[in-house]
């Protein structure tokens, strides 16, 4: 007689779910391994009578982490990936984009978005010998290689590999690259230098399995408190350098406050823990806060996975219970009165000419059009960091990149060298911070082609409006707000329109939105809108702020004075002459 004739199936649920606990209290089935905390989770679901995702259950039938083997024989069979498949190559930065592109997308894990001159070259040969030639800086301060073939994937990953680079845990459910403030250890007004925290933390994930397969992805970043922002406030862990003065419930000097659960795109902004932790306690609090997740995020509706939606049905108290058992330490709780203001941001930092703390130099940062570079722009830039600077290249959260540790004597030689590949170390106040996602030339979820169009509409506004401030445009081709549009002070959600038998692409319109110091999510005021009649409705809106504003007031300010009634009727305005 079998065990399947004995046990009812409530039985055997509940029998699963006993060894399974024994066998984490025992090191995993292995033996001496980490307790398999995802299991156990996935356990308590079926226990409660739900079923798991496809995801889940993709997961718990094989780590995708253990699938080199069948990549490896799909590059053989230059084979494409299929159904659940496509979920799991994404553990190893895969990501498979038909039928937008019928090829793959790899992406990176750059600590603080900080690469050398050598990897940056490196990067652009194996972009030009097994990609499409070009490479895209994301919002994530990191790199994504397309045009992947099939047969060449193999090659790449090891390529990747040979550089002292990795795209393990780049997508799926994973902790994604720790963005750090793009000018640490370099900007005159910083508290901390964030790269040994975003360096300390890449490592502790790459060497601890249990980090991996989450219910969802999970962004964490570093703030050093400088005069470069990294929206660490739009990530699901979010470490923002503060310093306490004189007369607080703890020792003056400098700490980092714990942000948990932001996602603009569901309509949420990082929330205060209230506690302040020292820098070197910052990346087990990360891990305590991650493994409370993994062990509590929902594995039955993708929707309801995001660590958000965990906060909302717990509460920050709850939470944060449950991570003090997971740390050896209790880290203090201080009002956030007790903490001095964060010094000013500078909008567009990241592009330009600025003094950096060490004396005689200045880091340069350079524009790139929506993101793209060329494999040959790329080895332009890895020898200009290399002759003029000290060989270091940073990718920041706004599409761009920053040449540091340039003297002043080198500084006219430096920009000239840029300009000679086609790049500035200048840009209007229209496009320092133009933002667009890949859109649905690369991407099957996005309805616009958001870099074509963002560039149709800098050329188009430039030449129509003289603005002098900077403005940040966002353009995100689908709801998954990979160019975070909610926090532009203009932000272009694409659409399908319908017009007469057909669908065009178009675009929901907010506006006003900002983080850190100017926090506050975009107002929508147009749905819908036809992309060709997109342009003549922004020049509207900004002919009227330039018209109307008050003096000094940016457009931010002007946009969140307004009601969305008001903003609706500039919109629509003739254009004012």
């Amino acid at each position: 007689m079998t065990a399947d004739t004995i046990l009812s199936d409530e039985q055997k649920q509940y029998l699963e779910g006993f060894l399974s606990a024994v066998a984490a209290r025992n090191g995993g089935a292995g033996g001496g391994g980490t307790p398999d905390i995802h299991r156990i989770a996935q356990d308590h679901f079926i226990a409660a009578g739900k079923q798991l995702s496809a995801e889940e259950d993709a997961k718990r039938k094989a780590s995708p982490l253990d699938m080199w083997d069948e990549i490896s024989a799909n590059a053989a069979a230059s084979r494409a990936p299929k159904g659940i498949d496509v979920f799991r190559h994404k553990f190893f930065g895969l990501f498979y984009v038909a039928p937008a592109q019928d090829s793959f997308m790899c992406r990176l894990r750059i600590p603080n978005g900080i690469l050398s001159a050598h990897q940056f070259e490196g990067l652009a040969h194996l972009a030009e010998t097994l990609g499409g030639g070009t490479v895209d800086v994301t919002t994530r301060a990191n790199l994504q290689i397309r045009e992947i073939q099939p047969s060449s994937v193999i090659e790449m990953l090891t390529g990747i590999q040979d550089l002292g680079l990795t795209s393990r845990g780049a997508g799926a459910d994973n902790i994604r690259n720790i963005t750090g403030s793009p000018t640490a250890g370099i900007d005159p007004n910083e508290l901390v230098d964030t790269r040994p925290l975003a360096r300390a933390l890449h490592f502790t994930i790459l060497n601890h399995r249990e980090l991996y397969g989450l219910p969802r992805k999970f962004n964490i970043a570093f703030d050093g408190g400088g005069q470069v922002s990294v929206l660490e406030d739009t990530n699901d862990i979010g470490f923002a350098a503060v310093r306490v003065a004189e007369g607080a419930s703890v020792p003056p000097g400098v700490y980092f406050r714990m942000y948990l659960g932001g996602i603009t795109g569901h309509g949420d902004f990082a929330r205060d823990t209230g506690i302040l932790l020292k820098s070197e306690e910052c990346v087990a609090a990360a891990v305590a806060a991650v493994r409370v997740f993994i062990a509590h995020g929902d594995r039955t509706d993708r929707k309801r996975a995001r660590f958000k939606y965990l906060l909302d049905d717990w509460g920050m108290d709850r939470f944060m219970a449950e991570v003090g058992k997971e740390l050896s330490f209790a880290p203090p709780k201080v009002p956030p009165e007790q903490c001095l203001p964060r010094g000013p941001l500078l909008k567009h930092g990241h592009i330009g000419v600025h003094k950096q703390k060490q004396k005689g130099m200045n880091y340069l940062g350079v524009g790139l059009p929506v993101g793209r570079l060329s494999a040959a722009q790329m080895r332009g830039l890895a020898a200009i960091a290399a002759q003029f600077g000290s060989g270091t290249i940073r990718l920041t959260v706004w599409q761009n990149l920053i040449l540091s540790d340039i003297s002043d004597a080198k500084l006219p030689g430096a920009r000239k060298a840029i300009e000679e590949i086609g790049l500035s170390a200048e840009a209007t106040p229209i496009r320092g911070a133009l933002v667009a996602c890949t859109g649905n030339t690369g991407c099957k979820f996005a309805a616009t082609d958001t870099k074509g169009q963002a560039l149709y509409l800098a050329h188009y506004l430039e030449a129509r409006i003289k603005l002098d401030k900077p403005i940040n445009i966002h353009l995100t081709g689908c709801p998954h707000s990979c160019a975070q549009h909610y926090v532009g002070d203009i932000g272009l959600l694409g659409v399908k329109v319908a017009q007469g038998d057909e669908m065009i692409e178009g675009y929901t319109i907010v506006v006003g939105g900002g983080a850190g110091n100017a926090q506050r999510l975009a107002r929508e005021i147009a749905r819908d809108v036809p992309f060709a009649d997109v342009a003549d409705r922004l020049e509207a809106l900004l002919r009227s702020y330039m018209v109307e504003r008050r003096e000094g007031e940016s457009f931010h300010e002007f946009a969140n004075r307004h009601s969305v009634e008001a903003l609706q009727a500039m919109l629509t305005a003739e254009a004012v002459a």
